[in-house]
């Protein structure tokens, strides 16, 4: 028997060694393959002289490229893509200045924005490109709302016949699941403060609350005229006709074969007209001329990742810094990735740049619509610690700066928002079931021994009084200390600010009427503030960014620094952020959030 067991140990440390062996030679061959595969995707240096500027962005453009934690499979990647709105603008000023470029052909349809803010400011840089006397052409199969205001901006627009024109305004529906908890006999308690806040609104009732309501029609409204009228002066016709196109002709599931629609946008002057990818072609080389380096008839062209990789980015000798932090997504306690803003990651990031001689000034780029209080407030503790300092603090409000991304903005001397720009909710959500009627209709009883009044309770438990009261006192006190530190920041009374929080949301322009903002202007000019707080007349601007792995910056740099793949869903701000709230708003246990789910426009 002895010899037995020796001979089984022997065995398994064999096979323990060889199992290692294998995987770590699997992992070797694994990283060596992706190694070479993105060093194959390097693009070519490529002349543009002569040649028409191919700009068809792929995934998601927003602030900041956000890596995942680790590597995933393969690579951390997957099939989607972070744009840095920066790198792209900064690609579309450097070719509205490049006479070698003799035209511009773009497709946005398959790119997303993280909102409308982010749209509007990509469709400037496009209308000023335009401006400067290239030639631009669009054409896509299919294009959406936020995907023809990139196009509008073209001198002319073409479909494929076979193709759509899905222009679908804003707005959406939410389920509410009241009927549902009461008919499976679960109790759900809320202890939300503010009026407005809605949140947790959808466990609560069967159907949208009147404040609710009234928040989402003042968001919306305003944000669809605009939208309208850029779309509207880009083309040279009246913003109506983009409502007759929004109520006859779209629908979202529409986005092939929709051959009256394109008739109908054709005669509108929506849309210059439909081609085929020969016609397309043909037109091009009519347009352009004929490429000679190819071994196919097509046009001379370069496409936009190869025409960014030739551009080398401005950097100053300054040896004062203007430090930019962003705070994108949920907010966590805990680690970030992409569409989640991890006070763990972000409050060391701070903590760098106001211990780092250089540093004269800080901008905080927030585009999130809050989380977790907790989160909020570490990431805020820095920013005090900065203001100890005399560190001069702007906040840039991108999307949306809402509940916590108000949080952790009241250190700041200045907040900037975009006029489209979401914010407000000053608010706490509070709710969580409990579901001692459940266990009574099965037949499951709970019994115990515990030292205090409270021990050991949880959700099969009911609420009584005196627990209620407890919640509520919980719930209240973290409205309070919202509220106070908010009207601390914006040098009013606490009565003031109560009068305009409630949970409710504004728009920039109504947020900056309140005296919630400062200014409207976008991040640069937020970063040109901060300097001059600092009274620097030169400076370098700092992105400060959490580190990475060896290996993940080795991808990074094979990768150019413009786009990175990523695990998330299809849009950052919409499938990201969605998953992140149900998270946050999973009621399996009692928690307080300062999150806003009213804020999340998404461009269909």
């Amino acid at each position: 028997m002895k010899k037995f067991f020796e001979k089984l140990g022997n065995f398994l440390t064999g096979l323990r060694v060889w199992t290692v062996n294998i995987f770590t030679l699997l992992l070797l061959v694994y990283l060596a393959g992706g190694a070479i595969y993105l060093i194959n995707q390097l693009p070519e240096k490529v002349d543009p002289d002569g040649k028409v500027l191919i700009l068809s962005p792929v995934g998601v453009i927003q602030d900041q490229v956000v890596y995942p934690a680790g590597l995933g499979f393969p690579f951390g990647m997957s099939d989607e893509t972070q744009i840095q709105s920066r790198d792209l603008i900064r690609l579309i000023r450097a070719a509205a200045a490049d006479d070698r470029l003799s035209g511009v052909l773009m497709d946005f349809s398959s790119a997303k924005f993280a909102g409308s803010s982010t749209a509007l400011r990509i469709s400037d840089e496009l209308a000023a490109f335009r401006a400067s006397g290239k030639y631009v052409v669009a054409y896509s199969k299919s294009l959406t709302t936020g995907s023809y205001l990139m196009a509008a901006q073209a001198d002319e627009i073409y479909l494929h016949p076979s193709g759509a024109l899905a222009v679908n305004g804003v707005g959406g529906y939410r389920d509410y699941t009241r009927e549902l908890t009461d008919k499976l006999k679960i109790t759900i308690h809320n202890y939300s403060q503010g009026e407005f806040k809605s949140a947790v609104e959808g466990f609560t009732r069967s159907d949208m609350s009147e404040p609710d309501r009234l928040q989402r029609e003042a968001l919306y409204g305003p944000v669809w005229v605009t939208l309208k009228s850029r779309m509207a002066k880009a083309r040279e016709i009246e913003p109506e006709v983009f409502q007759q196109l929004a109520d006859n002709y779209s629908v979202p599931m529409i986005d092939e074969g929709s051959y009256d629609g394109l008739a109908w946008a054709h005669q509108q002057g929506v849309i210059s007209g439909t081609k085929s990818f020969p016609e397309l072609r043909s037109y091009m080389i009519a347009k352009f001329g004929k490429s000679d380096d190819e071994t196919v008839d097509t046009y001379p062209h370069i496409y936009w990742s190869d025409y960014l990789a030739q551009i080398e980015p401005e950097e100053s000798e300054s040896e004062n810094a203007v430090a930019v932090i962003f705070v994108q997504g949920g907010i966590v306690h805990g680690e970030s990735g992409p569409g989640v803003a991890g006070s763990d990651d972000i409050a060391p990031l701070i903590r760098r740049a106001h211990e780092d001689d250089s540093t004269k000034a800080i901008v905080l780029r927030v585009n999130s619509p809050g989380g977790s209080i907790i989160g909020s407030d570490i990431i805020r503790d820095e920013l005090v610690a900065a203001r100890v300092k005399d560190i001069p603090i702007v906040v840039s409000m991108g999307d949306v700066a809402a509940s916590g991304g108000v949080w952790v903005s009241t250190p700041a001397d200045t907040i900037y928002a975009e006029p489209t720009t979401i914010t407000g909710s000053i608010g706490v959500a509070v709710a969580f079931p409990t579901l001692e009627n459940v266990f009574d209709y099965v037949g499951v009883n709970f019994d115990g021994v515990t030292t205090s009044e409270n021990g050991g309770w949880g959700i099969y438990k009911g609420v009584n009084e005196k627990l209620d009261a407890i919640f509520a006192r919980w719930a209240n006190s973290a409205y309070e200390q919202f509220i106070g530190q908010v009207a601390e920041s914006r040098g009013r009374e606490p009565d003031y600010i109560r009068s305009i929080a409630g949970g409710r949301v504004w728009l920039a322009p109504d947020a900056l009427e309140r005296g919630l903002i400062d200014k409207l202007g976008n991040m640069e000019e937020a970063i040109a503030h901060a300097a001059q707080l600092a009274d620097l007349q030169e400076y370098k601007t700092h992105y400060m960014v959490q580190e990475v792995s060896p290996v993940m910056a080795l991808l990074r740099k094979l990768s150019r620094g413009i786009t990175t793949q990523t695990s998330s869903s299809y849009n950052v701000f919409a499938s990201r952020m969605t998953s992140l709230m149900a998270m946050l708003e999973d009621i399996s246990e009692p928690k307080a959030t300062v999150m806003c789910s009213s804020c999340l426009i998404e461009l269909l």
